[in-house]
C-alpha cells in the first residue's frame, strides 16, 4: 500500500500585494479590481444624477460613491435595533451624506460660503463639522451632486477620497504657521501630499481607509497617537525642526497606538515618508479579511524594528537618521477655544457649536465675521470647534460678542467645551443609538446643573464601537447600546469607559449600563463623587485630574465608582 506524504501546511496568507496575492480575496477587493472606483465621478454625472436614485447599481452605490464622500444615509425611523441584522436596502435613505475633505483645516470665506450656499440650498441647513477636521452635509440628492461639485470646486474644495480605501484627510493643526509655540510649520508638507497624491490612483486602492496627521504643534492637537501615519514636529539635536514618524494607530474594535519608528524625517523629505509609508501599506497591508485590514495589524504582526526596516530597505530613497522622541504634550490645550494671541501680535478667536453641530446660515454669517475682523482665514479643529484667524488685539471681545449672539460661544461651559459626539443614527446606518441631541442635551445639562466646575471633563458620545467621536480616549465616553427594562423592552443606553487619554484607553465599566435619558444623572453623580474625593486629597496641592484619578483605581473601586447604585 502507497504511503500518503505527510506535508506542512502552508502558513495562510492574507492577501498581500508584495507576497503575489492579486486576486481579490473578499468582496470589496473583487469590486475595487472590477473598475477603479475614482471612474465612478464620470457616472455620477452623465447616468445617475440625470436618472435619479433608482438607476445607481449596487456596487457603485455601496462602494465606489464612498471614494467621491459620498454615503447613503439612514432611512429615518429605523430603530437601532435593526442596525446589525437589516438588509441594506432597509436601512439606506435615497438622500447620502456629503464629506468635504478640509486638509489642515485649512478654509477661506469663500470656500465657507460655498459649504454654506450648499448646506442652505441642498442640505436643509445643517453641517457638522467632524473630528477629523471635515464638514459633512445631510439630505443631498444624487440629483444635485454635479452642481454641488462644481460650487465646492470653484473655491478649491473637493470631496475627492474623502471616504473608501484611500488616503483620508490630512489633519493638520489650525494654527500652523501663526503659533508662537509651535516646532515647525507643517503647512507645506500637507499642501505637497495633497496636490501629488490626492484624487489619483496611485493611492486609490489601499487594503482599508488610511488615516494621516501631520503637524510640528507643540502640544500635538492632531491627535498623532491615534492614526495610521503621524508625522509629529520634533528638534533634532543636530539637524534641527523635523518630524519623528509614528505608525500603525487606530481605534475601533481594536484600538491601538501607534508606535514610534525611532526616525527622523526633515521636513524636505516629508512627502518621500508619507509615501513610502502609504506604498508599503498598499504593497503589505492585509487583504483577505476586511477587519484586520488595518495598518495597525501590520504593524503589530512585525513591530516598529522590522517595518522601519523594509520601508527604508523598499521604500524610501536613503535611510532616515534615528531621532529622538517628542516631549510630552498636555491635552487640555488641543481644543483651540477662546481669544489667544499669535505671535504676530495679532490675536484668533476659537469658538464651540453644540457638538460639532452647525446650520448653513451659521457658516455663512461666520465668513462674514472672518471677512469683517480677521483675514478670511478660518480653520477647523480636531475637536469638533473652529478657528477664525487673523484678529486684531482690541477687536477680539466685539468678535466674541457677535459670535455669542449666534450660539457661538468663544466661552463656553466646560461641559459643553468638552462634548464631542459622531453622527449617530440620525443618519448614520451603524448606529446603535441617538448621538448629536444626547451629546447637546447632556452638555448643558451638566453646565447647569455643576456651575464653576473648575475643571473640563471630555465627554464623548459615540453611536457604534466603531468609535468615530473617539470614546476611548476620552475622560468620560458613552458608545451606544441596547438595554432591556423590567418589562422585557430594549432601549437606548450606554456602555461606559472611563479614563481615556493621549497614551491610555479608557477602561470599560463591566457590568454597567446607563439609560440613556439617564446619562445626565450619571455623568454628573461620578463627577460628584470625584470631586468629593479630590477635595479630600488635595493635601495643600491641586489634586489628581479625573483622568488621574480613574487611572489610580482598582478593579474592583472603579467599579464601585462608577456604579450609578453604589454609595458614594
Amino acid at each position: 500500500m502507497a504511503r500518503t506524504e505527510q506535508r506542512t501546511p502552508r502558513p495562510r496568507g492574507q492577501g498581500q500585494w508584495a507576497l503575489g496575492y492579486h486576486e481579490p480575496l473578499n468582496g470589496a477587493e473583487q469590486i475595487k479590481k472590477e473598475a477603479e472606483p475614482l471612474d465612478v465621478r464620470e457616472r455620477i454625472e452623465r447616468v445617475f444624477a440625470p436618472g435619479g436614485f433608482r438607476s445607481i447599481g449596487k456596487q457603485d452605490l455601496r462602494n465606489r460613491m464612498r471614494w467621491w464622500g459620498l454615503y447613503t444615509q439612514r432611512k429615518q425611523g429605523v430603530p437601532g435595533e435593526r442596525t446589525g441584522s437589516a438588509e441594506p436596502e432597509e436601512l439606506e435613505d435615497e438622500f447620502f451624506m456629503l464629506r468635504i475633505r478640509i486638509d489642515g483645516g485649512r478654509l477661506t470665506s469663500e470656500q465657507v460660503r460655498a459649504i454654506a450656499w450648499v448646506s442652505e440650498t441642498h442640505g436643509r441647513d445643517i453641517a457638522d463639522v467632524t473630528d477629523r477636521q471635515n464638514v459633512q452635509l445631510h439630505w443631498i440628492r444624487i440629483e444635485d451632486v454635479p452642481t454641488i461639485w462644481g460650487r465646492l470646486e470653484a473655491t478649491g474644495l473637493t470631496t475627492a477620497e474623502a471616504c473608501g480605501d484611500t488616503p483620508r484627510v490630512i489633519l493638520g493643526c489650525p494654527l500652523a504657521g501663526i503659533d508662537a509655540d509651535e516646532i515647525l510649520d507643517a503647512s507645506p508638507a500637507i499642501a505637497e501630499i495633497r496636490e501629488r497624491f490626492v484624487g489619483t490612483t496611485e493611492f486609490s486602492n489601499l487594503p482599508r481607509k488610511y488615516k494621516t496627521s501631520i503637524s510640528g504643534c507643540a502640544v500635538r492637537c492632531t491627535d498623532p497617537e491615534i492614526n495610521d501615519i503621524s508625522l509629529v514636529g520634533v528638534e533634532h539635536p543636530d539637524l534641527g525642526a523635523g518630524y519623528d514618524l509614528w505608525v500603525g494607530g487606530g481605534l475601533s474594535t481594536n484600538p491601538m497606538f501607534a508606535q514610534r519608528l525611532g526616525a527622523f524625517v526633515a521636513p524636505d523629505r516629508a512627502a518621500e515618508a508619507w509615501a513610502g509609508v502609504t506604498t508599503l501599506f498598499r504593497e503589505y497591508g492585509y487583504r483577505r479579511s476586511r477587519n484586520r485590514s488595518r495598518l495597525k495589524f501590520l504593524v503589530k504582526d512585525w513591530g516598529a524594528d522590522e517595518f522601519r526596516r523594509v520601508l527604508e530597505k523598499q521604500f524610501l530613497e536613503a535611510p532616515l537618521p534615528d531621532g529622538p522622541a517628542p516631549p510630552l504634550a498636555p491635552m487640555e490645550r488641543r481644543d483651540h477655544v477662546g481669544i489667544r494671541p499669535q505671535r504676530d501680535g495679532r490675536t484668533f478667536v476659537g469658538f464651540a457649536p453644540r457638538a460639532g453641530r452647525l446650520t448653513g446660515h451659521q457658516l455663512r454669517l461666520v465668513a462674514d465675521l472672518a471677512d469683517r475682523y480677521g483675514s478670511g482665514q478660518i480653520r477647523t479643529t480636531t475637536r469638533q470647534k473652529l478657528v477664525i484667524l487673523d484678529v486684531e488685539r482690541d477687536a477680539g471681545p466685539s468678535l466674541a460678542a457677535e459670535l455669542d449672539r449666534l450660539d457661538l460661544p468663544t466661552m463656553p461651559g466646560l461641559f459643553r467645551k468638552g462634548v464631542m459626539a459622531c453622527t449617530g443614527i440620525e443618519f448614520c446606518k451603524l448606529a446603535i443609538g441617538e448621538t448629536k441631541g444626547r451629546a447637546r442635551w447632556l452638555a448643558e445639562e451638566l453646565d447647569r446643573r455643576l456651575p464653576g466646575f473648575d475643571e473640563e471633563i471630555r465627554v464623548h458620545v459615540n453611536g457604534c464601537p466603531n468609535s468615530c467621536a473617539r470614546f476611548q480616549v476620552a475622560d468620560i465616553g458613552l458608545m451606544s447600546a441596547l438595554a432591556k427594562r423590567p418589562d422585557g423592552t430594549r432601549s437606548d443606553a450606554f456602555l461606559v469607559h472611563l479614563g481615556g487619554a493621549d497614551d491610555s484607553f479608557g477602561r470599560k465599566v463591566k457590568g454597567v449600563k446607563v439609560f440613556a435619558e439617564d446619562a445626565a444623572d450619571y455623568v454628573e453623580t461620578l463627577v460628584t463623587r470625584y470631586r468629593a474625593r479630590r477635595e479630600a486629597t488635595k493635601d495643600g496641592g491641586e489634586g489628581p485630574t479625573f483622568t488621574e484619578f480613574v487611572r489610580g483605581l482598582d478593579d474592583q473601586e472603579l467599579t464601585a465608582f462608577a456604579t450609578p447604585e453604589a454609595s458614594p
